[in-house]
């Protein structure tokens, strides 16, 4: 056995599965007494699993039994029965690896076997899955499975209430998709009360699709977004402004990285028509980066392949399969970038309440494993980001497929004309065939060209998805004539007609190479599912945009020289070694690119980490008296340190400037005189007016009450610290957007990046000890104990349209105390907040 799996996966995969193969032998001994259990006597055993690993038993050690049950519960369940390459996958599933199992493998049935083992813990087991179908189906038909054996079910999609949520996460098993996973993490770290929170902590998770979810998707990050208030004129007129450059002149554009940027004509003339002196000014940042995005817009953002036009607005397609992003936004202002290139209505920005990738979301879970048809081609990245190993699981049946050599072409019309004339052929033949396309224009020109032909066909794209499911099952008769873009690449399953085998079985055409290699062979996986004959073959020209990226010329001086005519085309594994390499350049581009994004991120990583552990401090503690006297020490020293810096003599201390503040934000008016402080040492004055603020703390406790003040201090704090951090967010990446502007000084963007990043997150501390010192102190009580977010969420998608009035009052009714203009108090009157102190010394020195 160990030759044919050597043939068919390779030797190191061989030799790793040739030790689970014992694991193998073992769960099938189990098989043969579990086979004479009672039903009742079989759901028995998950009682005892449970109670041998509270006994200390490792799960490790309770594999075999445990999936030998699943396998004898299944069977009786559904009727389906494990083979033995697939308890091969449960295995490489539980130890934390991918497991690579081509289509038609059964990977559903197989998650259920290490889901059912680390359920058993009690902890939780997710399995993410890329759309909520999927989901519901999986939730539905494996559901039946662990309810046999005595384990709860729960399905976590979008939509549901807290409530819904709370308890499908309570289950032992959770369906769900990988963005709602994530989003609840984010919304759990924006609650006022800790009885608000979803999650469970994260300890098991298998991700369906892995590569798709943990490469495809890494780029992306989860943003729950609130409201902002930025104008769209700015949009405007950096658009009208790019359509005025030249290219060469004004900017450069590279094609191959996509990346453009002003030339220093260009950066001349943006300072002619703004009227400004320097367009790096800081107070210029904003019309720099309107110009960079409308750049961008321009030259890298093709419509009808990176975004089509519906109804007026702007919608994303994904670049991986192919389908419209109804409701998302591109970020950062991209998406207002492109509705000023389409002439579209401006929709105004959101700001960033939350934000996570899933490479820092995914990490997080203490053991994470996945499984999918293509992810060999990026084990690299897998084993190097998420420390998992793939292992390419064989097939149950042997692999028949047919996949032919490349064919290419000079030019782009005569790749067309011939597969057009193959597709005739075919459908002729009653062969089924199915088109893969990388874009919306590329099907539709297909499509055009076939209906010309008179060949019935059906296109599934972007653009007509909603029957989707319906075509795809009918792709495997004879005669059809399916056109897709890579959307059909995943989650589908194409089964052959009466007599389709015969004549060869689905024949897979592909009219063009895709940037990344896995997408591919996605593709060609439609075809010779669980041993069934098939076909693939990819038909290349001169003019794609991967030949013309990577070096096409010599190729075509080479088809000149030899005299080939234009609808002549090349058929050589040369050539499709070529275009692979140029495949391979393009993943390590991406590579790169995902790793410095990640670098990136980890900073943001390791202060959300910060953040969030602070906010749940303050949700669980039941007196953060300590922590705000802390912040008022903090305070205290800083403000003695400003005024009392090391290079003066005593003689120059401001003590005045000491006064001032801790008088008007900490103590009320006389409360130290400048008397008291002179002679001191600064850590002698730090210590008498803490001591002073300190009893005016406890006055103020005496005076509302410990509970009160309890409550009100968790939530001063929580508005202080939300409301920090959601401009820092913002900032952070206003940060992350210019700093690549260093480079061209010989700086080090990272380094620098993590350097003022950590300097901005200094500030910010800083800013919420004061802010919180100066309300805790100062604001009344009464009527500003209600916990509130800082912002309500608008949507938990990339970016969000906006509703700046909604904003401004809830920013308004997150102040702990707000004058109004018809609020006509003496400055010697009693302060209207209750405590009983004259205006002037209250709250009069706060407006």
């Amino acid at each position: 056995m160990l030759g044919m799996l050597k043939k068919v996966i390779g030797d190191s995969d061989a030799r790793h599965l040739k030790k689970l193969q014992k694991t193998v032998d073992q769960i099938n001994q189990y098989s043969d007494e579990l086979k004479l259990l009672s039903d009742s006597d079989l759901r028995q055993k998950t009682n005892e699993f449970k109670a041998r690993y509270e006994d200390g038993e490792k799960l490790d050690d309770m594999l075999p039994e445990a999936f030998a049950t699943v396998r004898e519960a299944s069977k009786r369940v559904t009727g389906m029965t494990h083979f033995d390459v697939q308890l091969l996958g449960g295995i490489v599933l539980h130890y934390g690896d991918i497991a690579e199992m081509k289509t038609g493998e059964g990977k559903t049935l197989v998650a259920t076997l290490p889901v059912y083992l680390n359920a058993i813990t009690g902890k939780g087991a997710h399995v993410v899955t890329v759309n909520e179908y999927l989901a519901r189906r999986d939730a539905r038909d494996m559901g039946e499975i662990y309810e046999f054996l005595g384990l709860s079910v729960g399905l976590n999609v979008s939509g549901m209430k807290k409530e819904e949520k709370r308890e499908a996460y309570l289950a032992d098993v959770t369906y769900g998709t990988n963005n709602e996973f994530g989003f609840d993490y984010l919304r759990d770290n924006m609650v006022t009360y800790k009885e608000q929170m979803v999650q469970r902590p994260l300890h098991f998770a298998i991700v369906d699709e892995v590569d798709s979810i943990l490469i495809d998707e890494a780029r992306t990050p989860l943003i729950i977004s609130g409201s902002a208030n930025r104008t769209s004129e700015l949009y405007t007129a950096a658009n009208s402004f790019v359509r005025m450059l030249k290219e060469d002149r004004d900017y450069t554009f590279d094609e191959q990285t996509k990346n453009a940027q002003l030339t220093e004509e260009g950066v001349n003339k943006a300072e002619r028509v703004f009227n400004i002196n320097n367009l790096f000014d800081s107070e210029h940042v904003q019309l720099n980066h309107n110009i960079t995005q409308a750049l961008k817009a321009h030259l890298s953002m093709t419509r009808d392949e990176d975004y089509v036009v519906q109804d007026g607005q702007v919608v994303i397609v994904d670049q991986f399969t192919g389908r419209l992003m109804t409701g998302r936004r591109f970020s950062d202002g991209l998406h207002q970038a492109i509705e000023a290139k389409e002439g579209l209505e401006i929709k105004r920005e959101s700001m960033t309440l939350a934000s996570i990738t899933f490479q820092n979301f995914f990490r997080m879970y203490e053991k994470l494993s996945g499984m999918t048809g293509t992810a060999k081609t990026e084990e690299e990245e897998l084993r190097n980001i998420y420390n998992m190993n793939v292992f390419a699981v064989p097939t149950n049946e042997p692999m028949v497929r047919e996949d032919r050599s490349d064919l290419i072409y000079k030019t782009l019309d005569a790749k067309h004309r011939a597969i057009v004339d193959h597709i005739e052929e075919l459908y002729k033949t009653g062969q089924p065939v199915l088109v893969g396309t990388v874009n919306v224009d590329s099907s539709e020109l297909v499509s055009k060209l076939l209906k010309k032909r008179k060949i019935p066909h059906n296109v599934l794209n972007a653009k007509n998805h909603a029957k989707e499911a319906e075509i795809i099952a009918n792709a495997g008769t004879k005669g059809a004539v399916t056109i897709a873009t890579n959307m059909a690449g995943r989650g589908t399953d194409i089964k052959l007609g009466d007599g389709v085998a015969e004549l060869g079985g689905l024949f897979v055409l592909g009219t063009e190479r895709h940037e990344s290699r896995r997408i591919d062979n996605q593709l060609r996986g439609r075809s010779g599912r669980q041993g069934d004959p098939g076909v693939s073959q990819f038909y290349l020209s001169l003019e794609d945009p991967l030949m013309r990226r990577f070096g096409s010329e010599n190729m075509s001086k080479m088809m000149e020289r030899l005299g080939m005519e234009e609808d002549q085309p090349i058929e050589s594994r040369l050539v499709s070694r070529a275009v692979e390499q140029a495949q391979k350049r393009v993943e390590g581009n991406n590579f790169d690119a995902r790793k410095q994004i990640l670098s990136y991120d980890d900073v943001m990583r390791e202060q959300r980490d910060v953040i969030y552990k602070q906010r749940m401090e303050v949700l669980e503690s039941d007196n953060l008296r300590p922590v705000i006297e802390d912040m008022l020490s903090n305070v205290v020293k800083r403000t003695v340190e400003l005024y009392t810096p090391e290079e003066d003599v005593p003689e120059d201390w401001n003590l005045q400037g000491i006064l001032d503040y801790v008088n008007t934000y900490l103590l009320t008016e006389k409360q130290i005189e400048e008397t008291e402080l002179k002679g001191l040492e600064p850590e002698e004055m730090h210590e008498l007016i803490f001591e002073r603020v300190n009893d005016e703390y406890q006055a103020r406790e005496d005076h509302f009450g410990s509970a009160e003040m309890r409550e009100f201090e968790r939530v001063i704090l929580l508005r202080s610290v939300d409301q920090k951090w959601t401009n820092h967010i913002d900032q952070m990446e206003q940060l992350r957007q210019g700093i690549h502007l260093r480079a061209y000084g010989q700086g080090d963007p990272l380094r620098d990046y993590k350097f003022e990043g950590f300097e901005m997150f200094e500030e910010m501390v800083e800013s919420i000890e004061e802010e919180v010192s100066r309300y805790i102190m100062k604001s009344q009580i009464k009527g500003n104990m209600e916990r509130k977010q800082v912002a309500e969420e608008n949507e938990a998608v990339h970016q969000s349209s906006s509703d700046p009035e909604k904003a401004a009052k809830e920013k308004q009714s997150n102040k702990p105390y707000q004058k109004n203009a018809e609020d006509e108090t003496g400055r010697n009157e009693p302060c209207p907040c209750g405590s009983g102190k004259k205006y002037k010394n209250c709250h009069g020195r706060l407006q």
